[in-house]
């Protein structure tokens, strides 16, 4: 699917482990959101599909191989921050190999459902936070 120019297509994932928590790591703070914490991702390639920069940008930031048959689309996010415009393209991932690490040397944690409530996240996360706590219901 092709956006326009001015979109920055991402890929993040909400990553669960085998007692339901979810993966978060904290953003760096030289970076735009710098300090906030978000679902692991990053930029898709122009000649990339949505799961292969998936698979590729969770390898790379924190070291896990989740095969794309263990991700599953949750929702897509078109978000105007006033210095960029994000195209958040947000799955899950039940099932990955090797332990999580900090590879680019930013803070990784499992979290609770609930513990979310009280984390600093980027506005365009909200809607991913929304769908969460519905879905818990």
């Amino acid at each position: 699917m092709l956006v326009e120019s001015s979109w920055v297509h991402v890929v993040a994932a909400v990553i669960y482990n085998d007692r339901n928590q979810i993966l978060l790591a904290q953003r760096p703070l030289h970076k735009h959101q710098g300090g906030k914490w978000e679902f692991p991702g990053g930029k898709v390639e122009p000649s990339e599909s949505a799961t292969t920069a998936l698979k590729r940008e969770l390898f790379e930031e924190l070291g896990i191989d989740a095969t794309t048959k263990a991700m599953q689309p949750l929702l897509e996010i078109k978000h105007a921050y006033t210095d960029k415009n994000i195209w958040l393209d947000v799955w899950t991932v039940h099932q990955f190999q090797n332990e999580a690490i900090g590879r680019e040397g930013q803070t990784i944690a499992w979290f609770e459902l609930e513990e979310l409530k009280n984390l600093d996240f980027p506005a365009a996360n909200e809607p991913i936070l929304t769908k969460l706590f519905a879905q818990s219901l």
